[in-house]
């Protein structure tokens, strides 16, 4: 029997509520490594790397709903939009998780009891990833395309915090030769959160797509009609 328009909708809907609680996971799994890692609570770590089979089943789930979406209903316009940017964000939401498994995996082996105001910027940075993937998680839910727009703006104060990070860690290499495995492993953190913002900026975009059907570059800091 072929669906009702309103049942069509419910089912768009459902890919946008899966995504989103996708997004949710990956934010508090980042929430957790990282605090593990400020923490050196190795049990809130294997938490973290345990919960991660967990984001990889709902990609999984997301993309078996979508393509029978595809095959039953042949969507077009902005219907296709809903359903191919459901696949993309969803891709980058999974990566957020691998990026917090690689955190909390560094949170096992990591002593945070090493002088721990020097770790302030990592967790600042980590602060600010998680704000704007939660910012623009929640401007999927709204279909916002302002927030979106301002997830993408926030990206320039990331690369300032990683830049700032990197250039103290690097100069406490020679200060505290015996701590370079622990340093090493920080600029490796700095590193995961530069890429989840990054990845929070591809769903700003992927949002504005959904909207406008306008793809965004953020690195060319181009637009193009689509």
């Amino acid at each position: 029997m072929k669906k009702t328009r309103q049942e069509y909708i419910r089912d768009l809907q459902t890919v946008q509520d899966k995504v989103a609680i996708m997004g949710e996971t990956a934010r508090q799994a980042l929430h957790k490594a990282m605090k593990s890692l400020m923490e050196s609570d190795r049990m809130l770590a294997e938490e973290v790397m345990k919960a991660d089979d967990a984001i990889d089943d709902m990609i999984i789930d997301i993309e078996d709903y979508c393509l029978l979406l595809i095959a039953k209903q042949q969507p077009i316009a902005h219907d296709l939009r809903v359903i191919a940017t459901g696949f993309k964000i969803s891709t980058d939401i999974e990566r957020i998780g691998d990026h917090a498994y690689d955190i909390a995996k560094t949170a096992m082996s990591f002593d945070a009891a090493w002088e721990l105001d020097k770790l302030q910027k990592i967790s600042s940075l980590g602060d600010y990833a998680e704000a704007m993937l939660e910012k623009a998680i929640e401007a999927y839910r709204r279909r916002d395309v302002v927030m979106a727009d301002e997830v993408r703006k926030m990206d320039q104060g990331m690369d300032d915090l990683v830049t700032k990070t990197f250039y103290m860690l690097s100069g406490m290499v020679t200060e505290v030769a015996e701590r370079q495995k622990q340093i090493t492993q920080l600029l490796f953190v700095s590193r995961f959160l530069e890429r989840i913002g990054d990845h929070a900026v591809n769903i700003a975009e992927w949002i504005i797509y959904l909207e406008t059907a306008e793809r965004i570059h953020t690195q060319k800091h181009t637009k193009t009609s689509v």
